[in-house]
């Protein structure tokens, strides 16, 4: 299934894409796409409806980020090979965590808007996973059973933020408005018969700067979810971002930044695609 969340920002409703692409409204079963319907019963639940029941939603309106209520978001930086060596960064030997703030999360269509003193903002293709239930301590072997779904993330990042003002700062540079797009929607787990064979990529005004694919990285998604849930409880709804591939604008020779009027299209094979128009903050 093709999970969505419709509407103007915080007023986002629940809804359902049936066959034909169409948006079907879940908010006569739920009252938002949140944690607390991602649990396998619900999930089920929603399989066995007969979507062209539901109330079709008409017209073409604004898709917010595809889950509500996001306790956190939990990135992972340099997770593929090519990029590490882009970046000059050593690779690691264990996943290098952070946290990007929530008040990031924005829809898959929305303006990004360059911060304030902004001079070197970048973009990440991500692959996306959504959690459906507690996991603390929790093995590779069942990790999986753990994801509700899977999406599109660009993590958006301000280099001179992250790396110039105070050292190595992930959080600081990742986490202005606007830098954490989720969507267009969510697909469930049973949609997506292996993470790790998805190709991802990024064009930058119609310009392919990142073609890559999931089965490049260093930790693979089982890895990730057992090795995060080691530190910090994983709880339903939050989101972990897994890294980004080649192709990012401080990988480049010389560095090419986002400025104001650029349009960055990014998708993940399967899971949709986002456009951005990128705005100066103020404007």
């Amino acid at each position: 299934m093709r999970l969505v969340r419709y509407g103007e920002s915080g007023k986002e409703k629940p809804g359902v894409l049936d066959g034909e692409g169409n948006i079907r409204c879940l908010s006569g079963i739920i009252p938002d796409l949140d944690g607390t319907v991602l649990g396998d019963t619900v999930m089920a639940r929603f399989r066995a409806l007969d979507l062209k029941k539901l109330p079709l939603v008409e017209g073409l309106p604004r898709l917010g980020p595809c889950i509500g209520g996001v306790g956190k978001v939990v990135a992972v930086a340099i997770n593929y090979r090519d990029h590490g060596l882009e970046t000059g960064s050593k690779l690691p030997a264990e996943p290098t965590l952070f946290l990007k703030a929530t008040s990031a999360i924005c829809g898959a269509f929305d303006d990004l808007v360059l911060p304030k003193n902004s001079e070197k903002t970048d973009w990440e293709v991500e692959l996306g996973v959504v959690m459906s239930r507690h996991a603390k301590n929790i093995s590779e072997a069942e990790a999986l059973e753990c994801i509700a779904g899977y999406c599109v993330i660009d993590d958006v990042s301000e280099r001179a933020f992250q790396l110039e003002r105070g050292g190595q700062q992930h959080t600081k540079g990742k986490s202005a408005d606007t830098f954490c797009p989720l969507g267009p929607w969510l697909v469930t787990r049973d949609e997506v018969s292996d993470p790790q064979k998805l190709r991802l990529w990024t064009d930058v005004d119609g310009i392919k700067m990142q073609n890559g694919t999931t089965a490049d990285m260093i930790f693979p998604v089982k890895k990730l979810i057992s090795y995060i849930s080691e530190f910090m409880t994983l709880c339903p709804g939050d989101v972990v971002t897994t890294g980004t591939p080649d192709g990012v604008g401080r990988g480049r020779n010389p560095p090419v930044y986002l400025r104001a009027g650029n349009v960055v299209e990014l998708g993940v094979e399967g899971l949709g695609l986002q456009r951005h128009l990128v705005t100066e903050y103020g404007a």
